[in-house]
């Protein structure tokens, strides 16, 4: 890891201190000499000369403790971070007010792995500093701390907090990432050790095996899950996802009857499952079952009234009924809800076109296409982004893409 914006305050505030020392403890022209050498290497980056000229100087004024703190930025900045540990802590033992070398050898012991005693500072300087690049640097290596300690939970607290401090920040969500990983991973392996044959495993080995595509395994889980709960909520749900799901690699016009089987016996356990509604009421939408439709579309909506996938079907069985004025609000609702969706403006188009408002229709068809083209483009660029759909999304008429 780097501290590249919070390295450059520390060098500075050290080096006005070894200007300070020089002028006012010595007028020797060979310790102005490489005062002035170091300063100007340090300000180009040149670390290798300032590294030469800081250790001329320590051997000059062993008992200054700037000197030995320069040196402890520029042993970093080289990753040689043993000799940092030493210099930095030769600089507070020569002077423990000084507050930057204390953030920057909690950081050098993290980077050596040396976790018991950096996890005091890197605490300590989280929680207190001031400097943004400072407290950004001990986050994430409180994180690498943590989780080098077996304390995964406590690096997922860190983890949590920086998201929140830096959430647009990829490097910190790479690493809370990773403990995210880590922390299930155990949690996942002590429910192994404490009940091996429990449903709880039985549903994360399916689960599990769903997001790695291992379908097979998943349905064989998920049925191990009924036989020990055969009214467990969800479990039909998921059976019916990963049946849908394993059609992509089978085409199986089995597996699209089991899936909708799976869905029915959800709603028939839990009426309030409005994704198994909506998974019926799509199936029975493309089969021309409209009025079906339209009351299973309903049924997600009474107890999901922001679910915009079942807005976005129901305007659609609408309509096909020559319903416009009905099919109108849901789409607005849609839009209000993910104004990024392009099947919402083009179904909007339609409607408004329906209607008889071709100004709206119009405006609506302008951005369903900007949106289109922005989609096509991120495609054409290798920018796809694939993630497990939680229901089936409502997809583009054929006629609107020709």
């Amino acid at each position: 890891m780097r501290l590249y914006s919070g390295i450059c305050l520390l060098i500075a505030l050290c080096c006005a201190g070894a200007a300070s020392y020089s002028q006012a403890q010595s007028s020797d022209e060979e310790i102005q000499h490489y005062s002035q050498l170091g300063q100007q290497a340090l300000s180009s980056g040149d670390y290798p000369a300032a590294e030469q000229a800081f250790e001329k100087l320590r051997a000059l004024e062993p008992e200054v403790a700037e000197v030995h703190a320069n040196l402890g930025v520029i042993y970093f900045q080289e990753r040689k971070y043993d000799q940092a540990v030493q210099a930095l802590r030769q600089a507070l033992k020569l002077k423990p007010s000084l507050r930057r070398p204390q953030s920057l050898l909690a950081i050098s012991l993290a980077e050596l792995g040396d976790y018991r005693q950096a996890l005091p500072g890197l605490e300590k300087e989280f929680r207190q500093s001031t400097d943004p690049a400072i407290k950004r640097q001990c986050g994430l290596e409180l994180m690498r701390t943590y989780s080098g300690l077996d304390q995964s939970s406590k690096a997922a607290a860190i983890a949590q907090e920086m998201n929140r401090l830096y959430p647009d920040d990829p490097e910190v969500l790479y690493h809370s990432g990773r403990v995210y990983g880590d922390l299930a991973f155990v949690t996942m392996q002590k429910l192994a050790q404490v009940a091996p044959g429990s449903v709880w495993r039985h549903q994360a080995l399916g689960e599990a095996a769903e997001s790695q595509e291992q379908f097979d395994t998943a349905i064989s889980e998920y049925r191990q899950v009924l036989a020990l709960d055969p009214g467990r909520p969800g479990i039909h749900y998921r059976l019916g996802r990963t049946f849908m799901a394993r059609t992509r690699q089978t085409t199986s016009s089995e597996d699209l009857a089991a899936a909708q089987k799976e869905f029915e016996q959800e709603l028939a356990i839990d009426p309030r499952n409005g994704n198994a509604a909506y998974e019926i009421a799509e199936a029975r939408r493309n089969a021309g079952q409209l009025a079906d439709a339209q009351n299973l579309f309903e049924q997600a909506l009474k107890y999901h009234p922001d679910f915009e996938e079942a807005h976005l079907g129901l305007a659609s069985v609408l309509m096909s009924e020559q319903k416009p004025q009905q099919a109108l609000p849901h789409l607005q609702k849609a839009i209000a809800l993910n104004s990024e969706n392009e099947v919402s403006w083009y179904r909007l188009s339609q409607v408004q076109r329906m209607l008889g408002n071709n100004d709206e229709a119009r405006k609506a068809f302008a951005r369903f296409h900007d949106l289109h083209q922005r989609k096509q483009e991120q495609e054409e660029a290798g920018k796809r982004f694939f993630s497990p759909d939680e229901v089936t999304p409502q997809k583009l008429d054929a006629k609107a893409t020709r």
